[in-house]
């Protein structure tokens, strides 16, 4: 899964690619390199990020989605907390919506997703991008965001929206310290044990800088590091927003583990 994100302020790329143009030869450009979702993005969800009120994001995203739509045979997902952009952007040629508010009690996105029978990406985050790492507290991590995905997947059934259509993220960065994302990462086979495709987003994320002293741009060689054990855990979708490198780290692990014996 690639990612465009056309935002000023997101915390590796913001301003890169705020322009339609920019972000709709970026997102060609990833698919070039061998991205088989292009994941667009309207508003930031670094920690502390600044609310995009809905018509500010309805004026990023809808035209770069109808672009990529139009000139891309793969999926075209929607990375939105907000029904009305999710459901602009599915009318527009999206079929996924990346959800990083699935916590959320309002059943309002829910239902847009049943309505348009897409995709649905849901991704565990303590608290909202403005309060997420401000202090986060598990008894057990791992144990906790299980939890959390078996009572979303029976409230999404009761919406409508069936098992089929549900993708499921741990949410590693989202209201997690250094110490819970590495558990997460060590428990990724706990999460493909539960039957649903399973994606992971690491992609020049802070807790590689924290372990590593790196800045963003300094940070893919952790990023493939954990790319390949996910994919050697199950994890079926990585976004990333290194397209090559991370298109050629997954499938060098692939042919490794279809040589196992």
């Amino acid at each position: 899964m690639g990612i465009v994100n056309v935002t000023p302020d997101s915390f590796s790329d913001g301003g890169q690619f705020l322009d339609p143009q920019a972000a709709v030869a970026h997102g060609l450009r990833l698919a070039q390199e061998g991205a088989e979702i292009i994941d667009v993005g309207g508003e930031s969800t670094r920690p502390n990020a600044l609310p995009v009120d809905e018509a500010e994001e309805l004026l990023r995203v809808v035209p770069v989605v109808e672009r990529l739509a139009a000139e891309l045979q793969i999926p075209i997902s929607i990375d939105t907390i907000k029904p009305s952009v999710a459901r602009a952007a599915l009318k527009a040629g999206a079929s996924i919506v990346n959800d990083v508010a699935a916590n959320r009690s309002d059943p309002a996105m829910w239902q847009v997703v049943a309505d348009a029978d897409a995709g649905y990406v849901c991704m565990h985050m303590q608290g909202t991008p403005q309060s997420m790492q401000a202090g986060p507290v598990y008894s057990n991590v791992a144990r906790e965001v299980r939890e959390f995905f078996f009572e979303r997947m029976k409230r999404l059934k009761d919406c409508g929206v069936g098992g089929e259509q549900l993708i499921l993220d741990p949410g590693i960065g989202f209201g997690k310290t250094l110490e819970h994302n590495l558990e997460l990462l060590g428990s990724l086979r706990s999460f493909v044990d539960l039957a649903r495709p399973v994606l992971l987003g690491v992609s020049r994320k802070s807790f590689i800088g924290k372990l590593l002293g790196a800045e963003p741009s300094e940070r893919l060689p952790g990023a493939l590091a954990c790319a390949c054990l996910a994919v050697e855990a199950g994890v079926q979708m990585i976004r990333a927003h290194d397209g090559a490198a991370t298109v050629q780290a997954i499938r060098i692990t692939e042919a490794i583990l279809a040589r196992q014996k």
